[in-house]
């Protein structure tokens, strides 16, 4: 969130900069040295922001980092409302009144100040070896990847999927959809849901191995370069690394081509992010030399990518119930037939709602309790927040994470701000956009009105999977519980507590306030 208010700050700088209004005020010089101090220190938040969560340091680093950007900000919203009161003012009374003076002095003496501590923290950035990266650079790899195979993991059994399993292998092998010369069927949902073991299912169901004549499995994430997907392709499909020896593009191209001539094929394209249309339709036709019956599946986090790219509607796996959730916890909390005693039972059937139905969520818990069987050690993980357990042991904070990392900057502070809003509560959209507005999260571009650019960064957030809308009301917003846990700790990261009258109220104030007036609704 600070890279995303840091960028704010530097825009509202060179504004007042433009408008000469530090040289109205006296504090010309000084506006130049932050606007320096600040653009040093932006070059190195992505990094920071990828490495805070291991890192207590950064994590601090970054918190005193945000209290700054809070304080330049009420200076600079403070110079801007008293020059704007300069101009709209009649008074006769000289331009070197006291009282002129007096603000001309204190602004320059806070100025300073901020500077001061700027310097300081922009200095203590050489103790982290942060890498320097382009600010508006495309995304690339904001944590690292894991990569996926078609194999499943036989030593572990598979919970609650068999229905979703199935309705796919229908849609997949029956004779409506031959008619189809490829088809792209997208899965969706949050990171953590179970999209990747759906997709093993169904990959390796004796129905598919037969109607297919090849399978294809490739593992995308941020990589969607032609020559890069096209060898993993010809990799997945003949089992030989051979395929890496392709130095160009059209060789690479036209020996996928040659083994996809003809055949009926089914494809498995994991982890997709990429949501440049152009990609996949260069993509698409390469793929298009199949016969008839040939299928993509794409597991992705966000409906844009499933949008671009799907043929059929898209499949959304559910949440897993409690005893779905508990089975896999037990799972890896115990060895196989030991027996479990009805204390951590009646402990763990507790722990599991904080699952919120994730399948990761309820690995990564039974994980951690692997080698505890003390009611005490289970009772600290049942009242611990997800977040505050050992990162090296949870999988679910990267892997959420994820999701926050790929948004562009503007977003970022948007999405935070949802954790003002308790969990399993609605709120209308058109509310949110105004309290994005109220707290400067969002200004008009060009000819596009602020509330416009609200109801787009909504829309993005949701097409994302960060947000969700009601069932049964699309105009009130919400998020998954998981997700919102993700929310409270960048909010937490970020803010530690340290606010002036004109930034974010507290969760706990604004939950009041939503709970008095009546514009939150529970689920």
């Amino acid at each position: 969130m600070a890279e995303a208010f840091l960028q704010v700050l530097l825009d509202n700088l060179s504004s007042l900069l433009k408008e000469e209004i530090g040289l109205i005020l006296g504090v010309d010089y000084e506006m130049k040295k932050l606007r320096s101090t600040l653009t040093t220190i932006q070059a190195v938040l992505e990094d920071a922001e990828d490495k805070q969560i291991k890192s207590k340091a950064i994590r601090q680093w970054l918190q005193k980092l945000t209290a700054l950007a809070y304080e330049i900000d009420d200076i600079l919203d403070d110079c801007n409302t008293h020059v704007s009161k300069l101009n709209h003012s009649h008074s006769k009374h000289s331009r070197y009144s006291l009282k002129k003076i007096m603000y001309r002095h204190n602004i320059a003496r806070r100025m300073k100040q901020v500077n001061k501590i700027a310097g300081d923290v922009a200095t203590e950035r050489a103790n982290f070896h942060l890498r320097e990266m382009p600010v508006h650079r495309p995304r690339e790899v904001a944590l690292a990847s894991r990569e996926t195979a078609s194999l499943l993991n036989h030593s572990h059994q598979i919970y609650g999927r068999e229905e979703d399993k199935h309705m796919i292998v229908k849609m997949l092998v029956n004779d409506v959809k031959e008619k189809q010369e490829m088809s792209v069927l997208p899965i969706v949902g949050v990171g953590g849901l179970g999209k990747t073991t759906l997709a093993q299912l169904v990959f390796n169901d004796p129905q598919v191995e037969e109607h297919f004549d090849l399978r294809i499995w490739v593992c995308v994430s941020d990589n969607f370069e032609i020559k890069t997907l096209a060898k993993a392709m010809i990799e997945s499909a003949t089992g030989s690394g051979k395929a890496w020896d392709l130095q160009h593009l059209d060789a690479a191209v036209r020996h996928l081509w040659e083994l996809l001539s003809k055949k009926r094929y089914l494809i498995v394209m994991d982890d997709v992010w990429n949501d440049h249309q152009n990609k996949w339709f260069e993509l698409r036709d390469i793929l298009s030399c199949g016969s008839v019956g040939s299928s993509v599946i794409v597991t992705t986090r966000q409906k844009k990518v499933a949008d671009i790219m799907r043929t059929l509607p898209c499949h959304h796996p559910r949440g897993l119930s409690d005893e779905h959730c508990w089975a896999l916890l037990q799972q890896r909390a115990f060895v196989p037939r030991e027996e479990v005693s009805p204390q951590l039972e009646i402990i763990g059937k507790q722990i599991v709602k904080k699952c919120a139905g994730v399948p990761l969520a309820a690995t990564t818990l039974g994980g951690i309790l692997r080698f505890k069987r003390i009611e005490e050690e289970w009772i600290h993980v049942r009242d611990s927040e997800i977040w505050k357990l050992s990162a090296e042991e949870s999988l679910i904070i990267p892997v959420l994470r994820l999701s926050y990392h790929h948004l562009p900057l503007e977003l970022r502070q948007c999405f935070a701000y949802l954790a003002a809003i308790p969990k399993d509560h609605y709120i209308e959209k058109e509310e949110l956009i105004l309290l994005w507005i109220a707290h400067g999260y969002i200004s008009s571009k060009e000819s596009q009105q602020v509330e416009d650019v609200g109801n787009q960064i909504c829309n993005e957030l949701l097409l994302r999977s960060l947000l969700q809308t009601d069932i049964d009301n699309n105009t009130v917003i919400g998020m998954h519980d998981l997700v919102h846990d993700m929310a409270e700790s960048i909010m937490e990261n970020k803010v530690p507590g340290i606010r002036s009258e004109r930034n974010l109220a507290s969760a706990s104030t604004i939950r009041e306030a939503f709970s008095t007036i009546g514009r939150v609704t529970s689920s």
